[in-house]
């Protein structure tokens, strides 16, 4: 999959059905902005921000942060502008994450992303781990609520048929990495307090902070 196909309609439809239909992704969301994310908050980056969700998200607890999102879909580009249409301090820009992350977006106290990761080939993800890492402020945070490969066959038809999408064809532009690869690559990225902090079956937050 090249990315151009997030840049139809249909593809924007499905991806906002998946996430309405995604079971407890709102405890994992509970515990990103009430335990994880620690002091103030000035500059938020979210990485496939889709409608805007997560990003509204830590709004309601950061009021006064600064946030852009970065999207590939026209679709969902247009639907996060309209959600911040009568807010200030909100960006939504067009970006493919296949690509290295845009030069001039400067320092972020926490970097976001949910459902987009998952997407890319791995060597990407290990890459784009890295850029991440750069833009960080000290202290600074990075989050992913995403899907990750199940180690088995059957675990992963368990985990489908939890999730409701047992029957359902493959998204052929799924490419979720293994949970303990990419606890690797944050580490070598230079994360800290690298961590699965949930986890519903292929379902997970994983994450890591900038030391001082």
């Amino acid at each position: 999959m090249s990315g151009t196909e997030w840049k139809t309609l249909q593809r924007a439809e499905d991806w906002s059905s998946c996430r309405e239909e995604l079971p407890h992704a709102a405890d994992a969301e509970a515990m990103l902005v009430e335990h994880l994310i620690r002091g103030e908050v000035g500059r938020i980056l979210d990485l496939g921000s889709g409608d805007g969700h997560m990003i509204a998200l830590l709004r309601e607890h950061w009021p006064e942060a600064e946030a852009i999102g970065l999207d590939l879909s026209p679709a969902l580009i247009e639907a996060a502008q309209r959600r911040f249409d009568s807010e200030t301090g909100v960006r939504i820009e067009t970006h493919d994450l296949m690509q290295p992350l845009p030069e001039g977006l400067g320092q972020f106290d926490v970097v976001i992303s949910a459902l987009a990761i998952h997407h890319l080939p791995d060597e990407r993800k290990k890459e784009l781990f890295s850029e991440v890492f750069e833009l960080l402020r000290p202290n600074g945070a990075f989050y992913d609520l995403d899907v990750v490969a199940a180690p088995t066959a059957e675990l992963h038809a368990i985990s489908q048929a939890a999730f409701g999408f047992d029957g359902r064809q493959q998204d052929p532009s799924d490419q979720p990495a293994r949970l303990e690869d990419q606890l690797s690559w944050l580490h070598e990225a230079g994360f800290s307090d690298v961590d699965c902090s949930w986890k519903w079956f292929e379902l997970s937050l994983v994450g890591g902070t900038k030391a001082c």
